[in-house]
């Protein structure tokens, strides 16, 4: 259920408020703030935003992401979800990862330090709840992860094809979880803002109580310099 509710908040049934283009993919200062509906009904809103900070005596790119219920979602199932990664700029990577969050009664805190650069052919992770782990690498959280997607992917000259799958290894509740996005094709949101251009992705989701096939979500990333999602 905590996976689901991560995949909603990251990915879909979001409207931008505003947005801060900017000439890369992302830098310091980008901030977009979402609202979250589920089917007709407003169910919280989502603030997704980076800016610059040092941490490990090394100049960063903190990002944070926020999301909360509002009115009749909030009476029924709270939720106040923060997920934050200290970036390397220079290879998209996390030095630090923090994910607190309160859904219901399940409430949940973690820390994790990620060393890519000790061992060559593997990250060495460092959890505040279940100690050290060796994973391989690159590893990254689940919010660093959607930055390199849209740096080193969307932005990196490479041609999607119909059908092709993503597939980012992130450190998720302290296991191995891995991301993948089914790209679909190209079509055109209409946003608030107007009409835009988008590249549609099928997230690929597990079958069950909440999901008939795997791709019964869509994200849709506006096909431009930036690479924000729309929807």
């Amino acid at each position: 259920m905590r996976h689901k509710i991560l995949y909603r908040l990251i990915l879909i049934l979001a409207t931008p408020c505003w947005l801060y283009g900017q000439e890369m993919p992302y830098r310091a200062g980008e901030k977009v703030n979402y609202y979250i509906h589920y089917g007709f009904i407003s169910g919280g809103v989502a603030s997704l935003k980076i800016v610059e900070d040092t941490i490990f005596g090394q100049d960063v790119l903190y990002a944070v992401l926020s999301g909360r219920t509002t009115g009749v979602a909030d009476a029924i199932y709270k939720v106040r979800d923060y997920y934050r990664s200290f970036i390397d700029p220079a290879t998209g990577q996390p030095l630090k990862a923090i994910r607190d969050i309160s859904e219901g009664k399940y409430n949940r805190y973690n820390e994790v330090v990620y060393d890519q650069y000790t061992r060559s052919d593997s990250a060495i992770l460092h959890s505040m709840l279940t100690g050290t782990h060796i994973t391989p690498m690159p590893i990254y959280d689940v919010l660093s992860s959607f930055y390199w997607l849209r740096s080193n992917y969307l932005a990196g000259g490479h041609e999607l094809e119909q059908n092709e799958v993503i597939t980012i290894m992130t450190w998720f509740t302290d296991e191995l979880y891995p991301i993948q996005m089914r790209f679909k094709g190209y079509e055109t949101v209409k946003t608030p803002l107007g009409k835009i251009e988008c590249q549609a992705f099928n997230p690929v989701t597990e079958v069950g109580r909440l999901f008939e096939t795997e791709d019964d979500m869509t994200v849709w990333i506006s096909n431009d310099k930036n690479y924000l999602p729309v929807k």
